[in-house]
């Protein structure tokens, strides 16, 4: 157990930031395995959902939840597979 009161607020703070973190990154499967659903039902819907799943994928980049080539990279391959489905 930490004795100073800065590292007593920093283990605070990491929490805080953890269970932000995590509720991001859940947000972020949950979306990513709708769009791929979608995707496989060749459903016009995936054509609209993909960019609120671009808007997740990006907002959680600028928060530094994500790296932001991994979101790249994630928006990247979602469009392929949209493009290739269609």
């Amino acid at each position: 157990m930490p004795r100073r009161r800065t590292s007593l607020k920093s283990n605070r703070v990491n929490k805080r930031k953890q269970t932000r973190n995590l509720k991001v990154k859940i947000q972020l499967k949950k979306a990513n395995k709708k769009i791929l659903e979608l995707i496989a039902k060749k459903d016009a819907e995936a054509k609209t959902f993909i960019s609120k799943v671009f808007s997740q994928l990006d907002k959680a980049a600028k928060k530094n939840i994500i790296h932001p080539a991994t979101a790249n990279r994630r928006k990247s391959r979602l469009m392929r597979r949209l493009n290739k489905s269609a």
